[in-house]
């Protein structure tokens, strides 16, 4: 079955870097749009980001992370990641990785439907 699981969440300051992992296993990761989505204490779900499966690999992110946060893949290790730099208080939170129900789909699909596999999340905190 589908499994993802994340790593690397930590205590940050704000300003700060840190870059999250995701091993996926069970499905053919490289035909997989995969991306990240968060949650802060008492507010919903929100995507982050998400990174198509092709050899353009078109990405799409929230518009309260872009020009700071990136999502890369590595296919020949099952992996993808979350770089966050220019870290905001405000981007507290559990952070999942996710794949697509199906493979082949784009990114601004995950976005809208967020029909997705989820890991179990990872704790980031930016505070001083």
């Amino acid at each position: 079955q589908v499994q993802l699981a994340e790593s690397g969440g930590d205590l940050v300051q704000p300003g700060g870097s840190l870059r999250l992992s995701c091993l996926a296993s069970g499905f053919t990761f490289s035909t997989y749009t995969v991306g990240w989505f968060r949650q802060a204490p008492g507010k919903d779900r929100e995507f982050v980001g998400a990174l198509g499966w092709g050899a353009g690999r078109s990405a799409y992110y929230a518009d309260s992370v872009k020009g700071r946060f990136t999502i890369s893949r590595d296919n020949t290790k099952n992996t993808m990641y979350l770089q966050m730099n220019s870290l905001k208080p405000e981007d507290t939170a559990i952070y999942y990785c996710a794949a697509d129900r199906r493979p082949y789909g784009v990114p601004q699909t995950m976005a809208r439907t967020q029909i997705v596999y989820l890991g179990q999340g990872t704790q980031v905190t930016v505070s001083s």
